[in-house]
């Protein structure tokens, strides 16, 4: 795993190319949760005219294998594009993000506004709206005018409106398991878990929403949520139960779905008091 000194050198090398705004710690390493074999995950965040060019040549020079750069949208709309460097033997992940993108998501976050979207490597898909999560939870790098520093700022606390919002999906989870009971009478296993997988994964959003944590993908999110405040007694436990689907005939798959809504009808009865903003005051006050 790299050390602190070469992830600051690799910042700093970037922060000097025009465009590159800033540059942050991301993913499992901040968190406190990376193994061994972990990614690194570095947000290069962009603005203005970027020196793509100096970026690539870069991005060679800190990896021990050859690697490319790619333009906006390479890797999908959302994760968006980046380069996969290895780095003293440590795979290194330079993330793409555009800083107005982030301000505009911001913006609708503010209003409560979100949407997941189809992108390659999000089962439940990509929620908009954590490009703001992401930088709330970083560890800035390099910030050579302060801007990511400010704007980090302002996003620590996730905003009530999309706090609540978030809450409310728990709606969409029993629709997937509303469907899931009538595929289980066909024994249609593949429908069944897609649909059980998609509501417990929005049902962990809900919890999430309910705690005014940011989550800014689906791994690790089913542990992450059983973490919080809000979230059912067993509810990683629970989660896990609910995916076995037996020897898949139509009586198994009921059983599957029976315990991933009686699992959602937890989920809705704790997230059910109190008000957003008191999750707020509780966290600011530990």
């Amino acid at each position: 795993m790299l050390d602190d000194a070469t992830l600051f050198a690799m910042a700093s090398d970037l922060a000097r190319i025009d465009g590159v705004a800033g540059v942050v710690l991301g993913g499992s390493r901040v968190r406190g949760l990376a193994r061994p074999d972990s990614d690194v995950d570095v947000g290069v965040y962009l603005s203005g005219a970027v020196d793509e060019v100096a970026i690539a040549e870069l991005a060679d020079a800190w990896s021990d294998a050859p690697t490319d750069w790619t333009p906006s949208g390479a890797w999908g709309p959302w994760v968006d594009g980046g380069a996969w460097l290895e780095v003293e033997g440590t795979a290194v992940d330079w993330i793409r993000r555009d800083l107005a993108r982030v301000g505009a998501q911001w913006s609708r976050a503010l209003r409560g506004e979100h949407a997941f979207h189809a992108q390659a490597g999000h089962p439940l898909g990509f929620l908009d709206v954590s490009y703001c999560g992401e930088l709330a939870l970083s560890r800035i790098l390099a910030d050579p005018d302060g801007e990511l520093e400010g704007r980090r700022g302002e996003m620590q606390w996730m905003p009530d409106a999309l706090a609540a919002a978030l809450a409310a999906r728990t709606w969409e989870a029993r629709f997937a398991l509303d469907g899931a009971a009538k595929a289980a009478a066909r024994g249609d296993a593949a429908f069944v878990a897609l649909s059980i997988a998609h509501a417990l994964l929005t049902a962990a959003h809900a919890i999430h929403g309910r705690d005014s944590a940011w989550a800014t993908n689906e791994k690790g999110l089913i542990a992450a949520a059983a973490r919080l405040p809000h979230a059912p007694a067993g509810f990683q436990a629970r989660a896990t139960e609910a995916l076995a689907l037996g020897d898949a005939t139509p009586a198994a798959l009921r059983d599957a779905v029976d315990r991933a809504r009686a699992l959602v009808d937890a989920v809705e009865r704790s997230i059910a008091d109190g008000s957003f903003g008191a999750a707020r005051s509780e966290r600011a006050g530990s």
